[in-house]
Formats: C-alpha cells, sequence, structure tokens
C-alpha cells in the first residue's frame, strides 16, 4: 500500500475500510434531511421543479459525502504494527507497534449485530488517553483474531501478547 512504508519482511495481515454497512446511518439522516428540506420548500415554493432539485442535490451530496468519508479511511494491521490512515487532501495517521497492544475488544450494538458490523478497540500501552479503534468493520470477530495471530496471542497462553514465554 503507499504511503504505509512496510518494512522488509513486513507483510499485511489485515487491510480494509469501514463496511458500507456502517455508513448506512448516515445515509438515513441523509435522506431524511432531503425529505425535510423537500417539504419546507414546497411549503414556501410554488415551483415543483426546485423542490426536486433541493431534494436530488442534498440526496447526491450526502452519498458523495458517505461515500469519501468511507474510502477515506483505512485499517492495516501487519504483522508489525497497526495502522488507520484518514483523509483525502489532509491525512491524520495513528500507528502502533503490535507489541504495545494490551487488548483487543469488539463491541456491537443491537443495531451493529444486526448489520454484522463492529468496533474494534485496541487497549495500546499508550493509556486511555490514545484512542485506537476500528470503527464499523465488517466480522469484527475475524479483525481479532487476525490481530491474535500477529501478535502470537494464541501461543502465548496466558502470558499476553508477544512471544510465546517459556
Amino acid at each position: 500500500m503507499p504511503g504505509l512504508n512496510l518494512s522488509h519482511g513486513e507483510r499485511i495481515i489485515f487491510q480494509g475500510h469501514p463496511s458500507w454497512r456502517a455508513i448506512l446511518g448516515f445515509y438515513l439522516k441523509g435522506i431524511l434531511i432531503a425529505a425535510l428540506a423537500g417539504v419546507i420548500f414546497k411549503l414556501f415554493s410554488a415551483g415543483g421543479g426546485t423542490v426536486f432539485l433541493v431534494v436530488l442535490a442534498i440526496v447526491v451530496l450526502t452519498v458523495l459525502i458517505g461515500f469519501f468519508k468511507r474510502v477515506s479511511t483505512t485499517y492495516t494491521i501487519t504483522d508489525r504494527r497497526l495502522n488507520i490512515r484518514r483523509g483525502i487532501v489532509s491525512r491524520e495517521v495513528q500507528e502502533t507497534r503490535l507489541e504495545r497492544v494490551q487488548n483487543v475488544n469488539y463491541k456491537q450494538s443491537v443495531y451493529q449485530r444486526v448489520m454484522q458490523i463492529g468496533d474494534v478497540d485496541f487497549d495500546t500501552a499508550a493509556g486511555d488517553d490514545y484512542n485506537f479503534v476500528f470503527y464499523g468493520v465488517a466480522d469484527p470477530g475475524e479483525v481479532v483474531h487476525r490481530v491474535d495471530q500477529a501478535t502470537g496471542a494464541g501461543a502465548a497462553g496466558s502470558h499476553g501478547l508477544g512471544e510465546p514465554q517459556a
């Protein structure tokens, strides 16, 4: 992936964006706003064509913003680090080494369970001030499993993440 600068021998274990299902709530809000704007314009305007154009413009704008919001966020797990990249023009990058990850949890609301998405929360040695969350990923349990594979948590047993203790 351009911009990730993989080290020699480093390999990508997981890479993805928030699921399209995670953006559905945003789309529904945009459609409701478009409908409300259409009703208001209809009450105060005589032209039906204007109402249609206003509603269409709001719906198109909502779809474009939602799409760019989703594709401009990339989550990457390598066998050495976690990376979150946000933005197209401006850029925000969060990164941590896997050995700093202390716990990996995921949570799903009822809506998220129905939509088969969830939020994967990585507790790092940086503490609570440093939020490291993959929001709205499809199959969050699989993401947790891949992090466990990358860190050797399955082999480490009760000793935690990293190399297994003798």
